[in-house]
Order: structure tokens, then C-alpha cells, then sequence
């Protein structure tokens, strides 16, 4: 059995980024033993197909020297190379055996992980997008002669099995993020002045419009459990950005979810649930340049933003929250995906520690893709030329140990939260918040950030 693979150390490439350090990655490696069966509601793998080897990582470029620089907006990183159900149970990834390109399954919930192709008739273009189905299955989009065409994929014995769903005929689409159900699949199509929101898969009749929103939309997080209160973040006749919740149980019905000030860009990036903690983007606290901050369902506190992810001239991008932390958002771990000049690596972050730990990625992560345990355990897909189907698994270092994340005395460290600052309103009975009317079924802190004021430091 091969030994665990050594992460790649990125370097960092300016003089407020401190190089992340190893953390406690424990990469988990098939074993000789036969591939385990899928579950019951899945087809089963394909013993007799090889699994391809994709082409190794590209190595980490050497050190940037590092120069002065002026404090913009983060780059925009690439998107996740590896697309999870909501349980983590399934994850599909487009593939590349180095001479085409095939949808690839990889069943994460049993003893071992392991993936099995799904090779079409012919390659597929390498922007294909893929999404796992609950049931084990993989939905496809291809654009075909300017129609977006989608079909469902399972291994059936030698070969792939594809059950065509239907096509939307439109400009730009792209599909949302798996609903918690397992069982529906959601797209957005932008059009001029609306944007129109699909379900593509789990209807009875194909691919069916759910609701046309005003506006252009992007984004797309799951509010609840029930996959019933989508998050969209949509902007209105070129204005900022804000984010709103769609329910799907009362035919799209759009109201506020986030507006920290009338001129602010607020959109949307994570939502837990079980403890209502909010991963969100805005120019609020410096206009023109956008922080990450954090809010709670619920709450009346502030939004805020903290420096520790606040890295010049980075992408930080969270992309997995701790569930099961029940009313207890701060102590929830948040794992973020950083894209600089020196390559990807991870933060690992608490909202109680005021503190962000970066640590390497393991070799061939298959970068922004990762789901927490409840117990707290971080699990990343990574994929290399002597592990084609791999789990590394790491945690949030303890609070005491400064040996990971940056060095002692680094200025990140212990920076305190900055919140964005509004004109105070008069000591009067709350704002009517929108979502306090709405039926949030499953979601146990209804959504009152809608409109939520924010205050000075303190």
C-alpha cells in the first residue's frame, strides 16, 4: 500500500500572507480488498472497467518575491472541481484519462472510497458540469446545438446507462448547488432582465420553470434541510447585489434575506442550518473592496468582519460549515479555499477563535471541494496519478497550539472583527423582517438578517 502523500507547502506571495504550514492530514487509501457494492438505491459499479488515472498535479511554482502592493478586491477563484451531495454520501467530477474528458462517480459513505467512470459514447467537453444525485446517479448538462441537455448516468455493467431528461433552450445556464433532499436538481437561466429558475431533474415532466425572477441572479445556497428556502443573490437594473430567498414551496415566492446598507453588495456564500450561521461577501465596511463577514439567523447582532480573512491579494473562498452545532454558530469550524499567485491552500477558521489557520492542501486536492463531520473532521476528495480516489482528513487546530496557521505574533492573529458601519436608528420597535413570515420548514432560527443595521466597533 503506498505510504501518505506529503502536501505541497504553497508559498505565500505577499508579505501579509504567512505560508501555511502542514496540517494534520490523514489521507485514507484504497486497500487491496474488493471495491465495496453501492447502496441499494444506486446501480452498481463497473468491476470489469478501469478506473483512469488522471494527470498528476502541476508542481507548486516557485516563491514570488515579494513587493508592495495596493489592497484590492480578491480575485475570482475557480470553481469547485468535485461537486458533493448535501450528505456526502456521492461526489461526480468531470475526469480526464489525459486524452478525453468522462463524468466520474465517487461513493464516499462506505468503508473506503471509491470512483467509477461513466465514459458517454463520445468525450465530453470539458465544460460539462456534473451534479450527484442522492440516489447514486449523476446528472449531466451538455450544450447541444445552443440547447442545455440533461440526462441522469449510472454504471450498468460494461457500459454507462443515461436517461435523457430533456433540454432548455436559453443563453447562460448554470446548475445550483445539489439540494439537501438528494432527489431534485435546480438550475438558473440569466436572461436580460429576468432570471428564470429550472428544475431539471426530479420533476414529473423534464426539466420545468419553477419562477421567473427579476433581475440577474447568481449564486445559489440551501437555507433548510427540506430543500424548500433557496438563497439567490440577484441584482436589480445594475445595482448591487442583494441576497433574497426563494421559496419552492410557494412557487418561487422572492422576499429580502440580506441587505446591510441600501448601497452595499451583499451576496451570499454558505448557510448552516442547524446553528444559522451565515458566510457572506460585502463592500459594506470599504466600498469598492469586498470582506468576507459573517452573520447569524436570528440574531440581532451586527454583521462581521474579520481581518484574519481579510488576505491581500487572495481569493478566500469558504466552502463547508460544521453542522450540528445546534444555536451555537460561533464555535461552528469553517473551512476556505485560498487561490494566490503561490497556489491553493486552506484556512481553517472558527468565529469564537478570531483566528484563521492556513495549512497545505494535500497533493491533489481537488481544490473546493470538502464536507465537515459533526463531530468536526474535515474531509477533501484529492486525486493523484498513485491514488485516483482518496480522502484526507484533517481538523481546526487547538486553540492553544500556535504551531499551525500563522506563526506567534503574526498581525493576523489576534486582529479583532471589524463591523461595517450605518447611521443608527432610534430606540423603536424592531423592523418587520420579511422571512419572519415565511414558512421555513425545517429550518430551526428563522432568517432575520433581511435589512439587518450594522454598528461601530466595539
Amino acid at each position: 500500500m503506498p505510504g501518505p502523500l506529503a502536501p505541497t507547502r504553497p508559498t505565500a506571495a505577499s508579505p501579509n500572507v504567512a505560508p501555511p504550514t502542514p496540517g494534520p492530514l490523514t489521507p485514507v487509501l484504497p486497500t487491496a480488498t474488493a471495491p465495496v457494492p453501492a447502496r441499494p438505491t444506486a446501480a452498481p459499479p463497473m468491476p470489469a472497467a478501469p478506473v483512469p488515472t488522471p494527470a498528476p498535479p502541476a508542481p507548486t511554482p516557485a516563491p514570488p518575491t515579494a513587493t508592495p502592493h495596493t489592497p484590492t478586491s480578491p480575485p475570482t477563484p475557480p470553481p469547485a472541481a468535485c461537486v458533493l451531495t448535501a450528505d456526502g454520501a456521492y461526489a461526480a467530477r468531470l475526469a480526464c484519462d489525459g486524452t478525453s474528458w468522462f463524468p466520474e462517480r465517487w461513493t464516499l459513505d462506505g468503508p473506503e472510497p471509491y470512483a467509477v467512470p461513466l465514459p458517454g459514447n463520445q468525450p465530453e467537453e470539458p465544460g460539462t458540469e456534473v451534479a450527484p444525485m442522492g440516489d447514486g446517479r449523476v446528472l449531466i448538462r451538455r450544450v447541444v446545438d445552443g440547447r442545455h441537455a440533461f440526462s441522469l448516468l449510472y454504471p450498468t455493467g460494461p457500459g454507462t446507462g443515461e436517461v435523457p431528461l430533456g433540454a432548455v433552450e436559453c443563453g447562460e445556464l448554470a446548475l445550483l448547488p445539489p439540494a439537501p433532499d438528494g432527489r431534485c436538481a435546480y438550475a438558473v437561466a440569466v436572461g436580460e432582465t429576468s432570471t428564470t429558475l429550472w428544475r431539471v431533474a426530479g420533476g414529473a415532466f423534464g426539466p420545468e420553470c419553477v419562477t421567473e425572477i427579476p433581475g440577474h441572479c447568481t449564486g445559489g445556497v440551501w437555507l433548510d434541510r427540506t430543500g424548500r428556502m433557496l438563497a439567490l443573490d440577484r441584482s436589480l437594473d445594475g445595482g448591487p447585489a442583494k441576497a433574497v430567498a426563494v421559496d419552492l414551496g410557494r412557487g418561487g415566492e422572492v422576499t429580502p434575506l440580506l441587505q446591510i446598507t441600501d448601497g452595499s453588495a451583499d451576496r451570499l456564500l454558505l448557510a448552516d442550518p442547524d446553528s444559522g450561521l451565515l458566510l457572506l461577501r460585502s463592500d459594506a465596511p470599504s466600498p469598492g473592496h469586498e470582506r468576507l463577514g459573517w452573520g447569524v439567523l436570528g440574531s440581532t447582532l451586527p454583521v462581521r468582519f474579520p481581518e484574519c480573512l481579510r488576505l491581500d491579494d487572495c481569493a478566500v473562498t469558504p466552502f463547508a460549515i460544521q453542522p450540528g452545532q445546534t444555536l451555537m454558530p460561533e464555535s461552528c469550524a469553517v473551512a476556505l479555499r485560498i487561490d494566490g499567485a503561490a497556489g491553493t491552500w486552506l484556512g481553517l477558521w472558527r468565529p469564537a477563535e478570531r483566528r484563521l489557520h492556513q495549512v497545505a492542501a494535500p497533493q491533489g486536492w481537488l481544490a473546493g471541494a470538502g464536507l465537515w463531520t459533526r463531530d468536526g473532521e474535515l474531509q477533501l476528495p484529492y486525486s493523484t496519478g498513485v491514488v485516483p480516489c482518496g480522502v484526507a482528513r484533517t481538523s481546526v487546530p487547538d486553540p492553544a497550539d500556535h504551531s499551525a496557521g500563522h506563526p506567534a505574533g503574526h498581525p493576523a492573529c489576534h486582529q479583532a472583527e471589524s463591523v461595517a458601519r450605518a447611521v443608527p436608528e432610534p430606540p423603536s420597535a424592531p423592523r418587520p423582517v420579511p422571512l419572519q413570515q415565511a414558512p421555513l420548514a425545517g429550518l430551526r432560527r428563522r432568517a432575520t438578517t433581511a435589512g439587518t443595521r450594522t454598528a461601530p466597533a466595539g
